[in-house]
């Protein structure tokens, strides 16, 4: 979650959540208006539903590189507000 007080303070993942999201977002809307005609008996089903369900996975592997890397953003920040052995100390980044 982004602190408006601060000027760049976004999570390191944040972007990637969000670029994830929107793809995901595509691919469910580019679906559900492919899937609809089939539904009214207007058309056969194409052929190019699995690369849409493709999309919506590529997007949901984006959004979850996203969590997994402001995950790790975070345990560094723990790790080395708690002085623990072997964390990065502020003088060394």
């Amino acid at each position: 979650m982004r602190d408006k007080t601060q000027p760049n303070s976004a999570a390191p993942g944040d972007r990637l959540v969000r670029a994830g999201a929107v793809v995901f977002f595509l691919g469910a809307v580019a679906t559900l208006v492919t899937v609809a005609p089939l539904f009214l008996g207007t058309t056969p089903f194409p052929t190019y539903m699995f690369a849409l369900s493709m999309l919506m996975g590529v997007g949901f592997l984006i959004a979850g590189a996203g969590v997994l890397r402001s995950i790790a953003a975070g345990r560094r920040q723990a790790r080395a507000a708690s002085g623990a052995p072997g964390a990065p100390s502020a003088s060394s980044r």
